[in-house]
């Protein structure tokens, strides 16, 4: 087995939904595999580095293939016709990108891009559905993976068309704080690891309006943000506004 196959420490990915669950219950590409499978895969793979903001791939750009994290973290977006991006998950080791026309042929649905120093393998298309018809257990992750990746974009299609952006915003708190937050005296307390612009292309709204909106949820004692960090203060509220 490759080097960079056994660093792979899967990780979870940050997506919009309804469920923590929904969120931890990633799929390793790599771990239904056996040693040799794993090999044949490597075989053909080419490993690729890229700093932080460096794209993977671009929507509309030739696809070929699919990009198999090992390590950092790839942030998925659409980009509608005035600009306005949307972000549809943060992709973590263990996933791959570059779907759904993973075999390729078609241009890109989305981008992808570094959020910082990231390892992928990149397995050609073409090798990929030879290696699919040969090796069963691989079709069978490569199907589990697009089974969890639907669900995942059709949960943020729900959130989206039945949850205000104010409810989107404290669900998105409340994943955040689950997935990376540490028990305190004081509250929850997350690592800033995103920006306001970047939460707002998660809740699909706009930079001010989440600044205004975290404003108001510090001034009501469910919240405390600083440059450095998120303190989740009054979790039961906080949940109770998610799930209006």
């Amino acid at each position: 087995m490759s080097h960079a196959a056994k660093a792979l420490v899967p990780r979870p990915s940050l997506h919009l939904c309804e469920e923590t669950g929904q969120s931890t219950a990633g799929v390793n590409l790599l771990a239904g595999l056996e040693d040799a499978e794993v090999d044949m895969l490597m075989a053909v793979a080419s490993p690729l580095s890229f700093g932080a903001g460096e794209a993977l791939f671009r929507q509309g750009d030739h696809h070929d293939g699919i990009f198999i994290i090992v390590s950092g973290q790839v942030r998925i977006f659409y980009s509608g016709p005035s600009g306005r991006e949307i972000t549809l998950a943060y992709w973590s080791p263990g996933n791959f990108c570059g779907g759904p026309e993973i075999f390729g042929g078609s241009p890109h649905m989305w981008s992808g891009q570094a959020v910082r120093s990231t390892q992928v393998l990149h397995v050609p298309g073409v090798d990929l559905r030879r290696l699919v018809g040969r090796l069963p257990r691989l079709a069978i992750s490569l199907l589990d993976a697009m089974v969890h990746k639907g669900k995942c974009f059709s949960s943020l299609i729900h959130m989206l068309g039945t949850r205000s952006a104010a409810e989107r915003l404290a669900q998105l708190l409340v994943l955040m704080a689950d997935l990376d937050g540490h028990r305190k005296a004081e509250g929850i307390v997350i690592g800033r690891t995103l920006t306001q612009e970047d939460l707002a292309k998660m809740v699909g709204s706009t930079r001010q309006w989440v600044s205004s909106m975290l404003d108001r949820l510090r001034e009501n004692g469910l919240v405390e943000v600083t440059p450095q960090r998120i303190v989740v203060r009054d979790e039961a509220r906080l949940r109770m506004l998610a799930s209006q």
